[in-house]
């Protein structure tokens, strides 16, 4: 499918003197995707480590508090919509952004002087114990995360919505490329910062779980400062001018100088008038799911079937960030532009589905080296599979309601994401209780994710970006009309 068929003669004519977006603003606009990347590793890395191997606060805590930023997913939809319909200070994103950004920032850097506590109740206790005082610090660190999530998500929405107003169909797959590349070096950096600090820390030789309490705080507390103070000032250099220069938000919504006309409940109407809105959301969540169910298996069946130590075994990430980066460069700057993105998209889910089959294959031959090359193809194949859906997933997205949107997309990742996560431990799990062999117990799990690639391929070929943009552009009219209420 070319780019070409994404057109239509009734599309509103975009403002002439409206900029085109350059490279190195597109760039900028990336420090965003590395901030968050940042902020990840700070929360899912990071605070999981101390939380659970130095203070002694039992995993399903420590998993519970920290998954209410996941939790709060749903609210993406509304905040896309306010960022759609009730801009700040004249500017339909950007405000978002930042607000957002401050917010999660100052959260992230609460909710670890929290766990502090935790952990001290905990050391004093020599181990957990539920009272008061636990489930009131407990209680406060949920809703802190919760607030966490629901910053990234009034943040992280517009941000992918300011991409849709500011991008055409061309150029987009290139903007999100580049973007989607920051967010992984946010990772690699958050990664290796939160290594060198851990073994500062661990320096002394101290096993985990006996380091002093006092020693812990002060260079972890250095970094939950430091990390948000850069990442609001990453926000603010990635957004700076952006959309005052370079948003078609105006000249393409035909509900212009209409701010608040559009309410949260026809938002949602236009989000479910054509059926593509649904298929696309269904292929989305078994594409992350069949992603990610890898995510709690890959170290543990480094370590069971090759006999991999446990540096080794994290490594395997790097090999796979590898390939991702990989993967993101080839397929918005030389593959989507020659392929279009749902062929590139198929071939993508494709690939992945066949990597996982060599991952298999490396788990019968034990043969580390064949797994490090399987690692390597899984990520370039999960770019390209990634960056074709991401670039549909724009176009499959009404100008007027963009901000609605991007927060269901958001929604439909997000929830599947953390469903991917347990999805896999139980697969495992039950692939155990059948198998007395590892390599198999783990090869259910990649079996069932080559599967689930495989029907995502069968429900992608259902999307129709046509037939989503008529059908929604009709609905949109329907409402700016008033009829769609009545």
């Amino acid at each position: 499918m070319s780019t070409g068929n994404f057109s239509d003669p009734s599309s509103p004519v975009i403002n002439p003197s409206t900029r085109q977006v350059g490279m190195l603003t597109v760039f900028r606009l990336g420090l965003f995707n590395l901030a968050l990347g940042l902020m990840a590793v700070l929360t899912l890395a990071v605070l999981n480590r101390v939380m659970i191997s130095e203070l002694g606060i039992p995993a399903t805590i420590t998993a519970g508090t920290l998954a209410m930023s996941q939790f709060v997913a749903p609210a993406r939809v509304w905040f896309g919509q306010l960022s759609d319909s009730k801009p700040i200070l004249g500017r339909h994103r950007t405000g978002y952004v930042l607000l957002g950004a401050i917010t999660f920032s100052i959260a992230v850097f609460l909710a670890v002087q929290v766990v502090w506590q935790l952990g001290a109740i905990a050391r004093a206790n020599q181990g957990w114990l539920w009272n008061a005082q636990t489930i009131g610090w407990t209680g406060l660190l949920a809703l802190i995360m919760a607030i966490y999530g629901l910053a990234v998500s009034s943040s992280s929405t517009p941000f992918t919505a300011l991409l849709v107003d500011i991008s055409d169909e061309d150029n987009r797959p290139k903007i999100v490329a580049v973007v989607w590349s920051m967010l992984m070096v946010g990772i690699v950096i958050g990664g290796i910062t939160g290594s060198i600090v851990l073994k500062q820390i661990e320096a002394g030789g101290v096993q985990a779980g006996q380091i002093p309490l006092e020693n812990l705080q002060a260079p972890i507390n250095s970094i939950f400062s430091f990390i948000p103070f850069l990442v609001i000032a990453l926000a603010l250099i990635a957004t700076w001018q952006v959309e005052r220069k370079y948003s078609r938000f105006s000249a393409r919504s035909s509900a212009n100088n209409r701010e608040d006309s559009i309410t949260l409940r026809q938002a949602l109407k236009i989000l479910t008038a054509s059926p593509q809105t649904g298929i696309f959301f269904c292929f989305l969540a078994l594409f992350t799911i069949s992603l990610f169910m890898q995510e709690a298996v890959l170290e543990p069946y480094g370590g069971e079937v090759f006999g991999m130590s446990i540096a080794d075994t994290t490594k395997l990430n790097s090999y796979w960030g590898i390939g991702i980066l990989l993967g993101y460069g080839t397929t918005g700057f030389l593959i989507i532009p020659r392929l279009g993105k749902k062929r590139t998209t198929k071939i993508g889910c494709l690939l992945v589905a066949v990597c996982f089959g060599l991952i298999i294959l490396s788990g019968f031959t034990q043969n580390e080296m064949i797994l490090k090359v399987a690692m390597v193809l899984f990520g370039i194949a999960a770019g390209v599979a990634t960056i074709g859906g991401i670039s549909l997933m724009l176009d499959l997205t009404a100008a007027e309601t963009a901000g609605t949107f991007i927060g269901a997309w958001g929604l439909a990742q997000a929830m599947s994401r953390a469903l991917a996560t347990v999805a896999g431990g139980v697969v495992l799990d039950l692939g155990k209780a059948i198998f007395a062999v590892p390599v198999l117990a783990y090869g259910l799990v990649f079996g069932i994710q080559a599967v689930g690639m495989i029907l995502a391929i069968a429900l992608l070929n259902r999307v129709n970006v046509v037939e989503f943009q008529t059908t929604t552009r009709k609905a949109i009219a329907t409402v700016m009309e008033g009829d769609l209420d009545g």
